[in-house]
């Protein structure tokens, strides 16, 4: 079983007031990143005690449309214990999430802005439907980032504006791919869960252009069969 106090300590970033983007994903032996549509059921208590380790040391979730939908993402809300942990490092009790959407095809009432602790953040572009971002300035603040496409570069520059400079993405594939694509990725933390999947299931990565991101090894832990691997954006030397 992993221990919470360890996993704050390999998962710390040093320097806070450096823009980073994390991206935390679990993947099968055989590189499926779903069971039966959604990435939970490859999990087991130790990925989740990473997952919400990893949720306490960011300023910001960043989530695509597509996996809110997919994944059931309600109110996000950090138990008593992982508040106040934050509160003693000088950071806010619980964090926003910023949903990433083109289309902008969410619910108003959906829990994610209903039931949210802190007021969400909807990423989008200026070719969005300009009504639907209107009507969700009513949820959450609205960020244009980009004229047809959501640009991941000047996401994070606004994010970063905001003071929400630790980003932490929790996929889907294709809100990464893009990331990749744009060689927006500081930081990948995959979970490999000791089982061979097949099907149908897609990878953690899809639907951009196919390039090469050099990343580095920085730690590898283990509970039971379960890999946790945390690599980082590779710096020439």
């Amino acid at each position: 079983m992993l221990d919470r106090d360890e996993l704050i300590i390999r998962y710390r970033v040093t320097d806070r007031t450096v823009p980073h983007l994390r991206v935390n994903f679990i993947a099968s032996l055989d590189g499926a990143a779903t069971r039966k549509g959604v990435s939970g059921g490859l999990g087991n208590p130790d990925d989740k005690l990473v997952f919400v380790t990893l949720r306490m040391l960011s300023d910001v979730i960043v989530v695509g449309a597509g996996t809110v939908r997919a994944e059931g993402y309600g109110g996000i809300r950090l138990d008593a214990a992982d508040a106040e942990w934050r509160v003693g490092q000088g950071l806010p009790a619980q964090l926003p999430v910023a949903v990433v959407s083109s289309r902008l095809d969410l619910d108003l009432t959906h829990p994610l802005f209903a039931d949210a602790a802190v007021r969400p953040l909807v990423v989008t572009h200026a070719a969005s439907p300009p009504q639907r971002r209107a009507e969700l300035a009513t949820v959450a603040d609205v960020l244009v980032c980009g004229e047809d496409a959501v640009d991941p570069h000047r996401m994070r520059a606004e994010l970063a504006r905001r003071g929400l400079r630790q980003m932490l993405c929790e996929g889907g594939p294709n809100l990464f791919g893009a990331m990749i694509e744009a060689d927006g990725v500081d930081e990948l933390c995959l979970s490999v869960s000791p089982v061979l999947e097949g099907g149908p299931a897609g990878r953690i990565s899809a639907g951009a252009a196919a390039v090469t991101r050099e990343m580095s090894l920085l730690h590898v832990l283990t509970a039971g069969d379960m890999l946790f691997l945390r690599y980082a954006r590779r710096t020439a030397s």
